[in-house]
């Protein structure tokens, strides 16, 4: 079966994904979705290695999900992307509804 061409960017939206598709990644963007965060008060907050916490939001950044401003020797994130959020929130909908009986999904 040949895959229909479209608009659609899979491979945009794959690398985002990626991007969030790991715990710590996750909580850190609920973290984020708050307010501004130096990189000390997340590492604090989620009880990680300040180095984890950096690669995590190395990644995230890359993906284009935070924003980093420096501010003397502290570097303040932020989420860029607030649909990100929403994502986030139906995402968890969605993983935490109760499956359908098979009956009713077909």
């Amino acid at each position: 079966m040949a895959m229909e061409s479209s608009t659609h960017d899979h491979e945009a939206v794959a690398r985002l994904l990626h991007a969030l598709a790991e715990p710590s990644r996750l909580a850190l963007v609920h973290l984020l979705t708050g307010a501004e965060r130096r990189v000390v008060d997340l590492t604090r907050e989620l009880g990680l290695a300040q180095s984890t916490v950096s690669a995590h939001l190395t990644m995230l950044r890359d993906a284009g999900v935070v924003a980093v401003r420096r501010e003397g020797r502290s570097s303040w994130y932020r989420l860029l992307r607030p649909e990100v959020a929403h994502l986030l929130a139906d995402a968890e909908h969605v993983a935490l509804a109760p499956l359908p009986r098979a009956e009713e999904a077909s």
